[in-house]
C-alpha cells in the first residue's frame, strides 16, 4: 500500500488535548467536608415531633399543591421510619 496517494494519508492525527481543555482543576477531597460548619452564634436543632408539627400544619393550612405533596411525603417517612405508617 501507498501512504502518499492512499486515504489514510489525509486522516489528521487528534490530539488528546483537543475538545473541552479549558475546565478548572478539581480539588482533592470531598465537597461534603463542609456540611455541619456554621458560623451562626446560634443554632436551634428541632425536634422531630416538632418538625411533625409542623408538617401536619402545612399539610391542613397550605393551600398550595407542592407545599402539601412535600408535607405528605415527609410525613410518611418519618411515620414509616418509626413504624407507625398503615396504609
Amino acid at each position: 500500500m501507498n501512504f502518499a496517494t492512499s486515504n489514510l494519508s489525509k486522516i489528521a492525527p487528534k490530539f488528546r488535548t483537543s475538545g473541552v481543555i479549558s475546565q478548572p482543576r478539581r480539588k482533592a477531597g470531598s465537597s461534603m467536608r463542609d456540611i455541619g460548619n456554621t458560623k451562626a452564634e446560634v443554632v436551634n436543632v428541632v425536634r422531630q415531633e416538632d418538625y411533625l408539627k409542623r408538617l401536619y400544619l402545612i399539610l391542613d393550612t397550605n393551600e398550595e399543591e407542592k407545599m402539601r405533596q412535600f408535607a405528605y411525603e415527609e410525613i410518611r417517612k418519618i411515620l414509616i421510619q418509626r413504624g407507625e405508617w398503615t396504609l
